[in-house]
């Protein structure tokens, strides 16, 4: 029996063909590096080619693979920094345990967060107190032979009141997914499939609206339906293409080339066919180097 997917990648199939690889709006730039005695290091920059602005950041990552235990440290552009202790497989298998402090030096504001992780087969639990906002959250999947049952509560400790809600359930093939969500309380509910149609074609398709309760007899109706299709296309083993359409007009395509190991371009544009005259179409490239 396998382990099931967190709750948050429960339509991940379905959402990274019509989501990743599309660097819209910049360029972006990854270097990775690691060493085989357990130490990683990440440095990314991003320039917006609307605005010009330039944000980045360095992370460094320590790991002690017997023990199990890790640290990262990151610095961002912005002048916060990060600090992450992590304790995995250590105290029981499955259990993953996490401390974060993140201090921005600036407006002297600091967030310190508490997480822990269990995976074992048929559950994948996961729970997190964010200390400075008093927000306890707790989500856990049930998951066997394909069928996945999920949901997740954000509970105000300070206030002793549930803020909000969600759930969700789905099937996992080997060739294809399908997945509902029900956000907010079900106020915002989504539907997504994803197809593997051969070992070069990929595809997927996401529904999302929203139900608004009225004055008139409180009665639910439901907005507009957003639909949102993709698809994802190999053309040899070391680049695809992709593209993805919405009802509101917008196109989207992309490129990505592995130029040699260890090094991969990703191009991308979106075009609004609703606005030809008043907009411009948004491009953007990043760049990833690592070791």
């Amino acid at each position: 029996m396998s382990i099931p997917v967190s709750f948050n990648d429960i339509e991940r199939s379905a959402r990274d063909i019509l989501l990743r690889d599309y660097p819209i709006g910049g360029f972006r730039l990854d270097v990775r590096s690691s060493t085989s005695h357990g130490m990683s290091f990440k440095v990314n920059g991003q320039r917006d080619n609307k605005t010009g602005m330039i944000v980045g950041g360095i992370e460094s990552r320590c790991m002690n693979r017997k023990t199990g235990l890790s640290l990262t440290q990151a610095w961002t552009s912005s002048n916060q920094l990060n600090s992450r202790i992590e304790l995995d497989n250590s105290l029981a298998k499955g259990l993953k345990l996490e401390a974060t402090i993140s201090v921005l030096p600036s407006v002297m504001e600091k967030r310190i967060r508490f997480a822990s992780t269990f995976k074992r087969p048929a559950i994948h639990s996961t729970a997190s107190f964010d200390v400075s906002k008093n927000t306890l959250i707790f989500n856990s999947v049930i998951g066997r032979q394909g069928f996945l049952v999920g949901g997740e509560l954000i509970y105000n400790v300070k206030e002793a009141k549930i803020n909000r809600y969600n759930t969700a359930i789905g099937y996992s093939a080997r060739d294809y997914a399908i997945a509902i969500r029900s956000m907010n309380d079900f106020q915002r509910y989504s539907a997504s499939y994803y197809h593997r149609v051969d070992e070069r074609l990929e595809g997927s398709g996401k529904a999302s609206w929203t139900s608004n309760k009225t004055t008139n007899g409180g009665r639910d109706m439901m907005s507009k339906v957003e639909l949102e299709i993709g698809a994802k296309y190999r053309l040899d083993p070391t680049s695809f293409i992709k593209g993805k359409i919405t009802n509101a007009g917008v196109v989207g395509a992309s490129y990505s080339q592995l130029i040699r190991p260890g090094a991969k371009i990703n191009m991308g544009i979106a075009i609004d066919t609703t606005r030809w005259n008043e907009s411009t179409p948004k491009l953007g490239i990043a760049l990833t180097l690592e070791n």
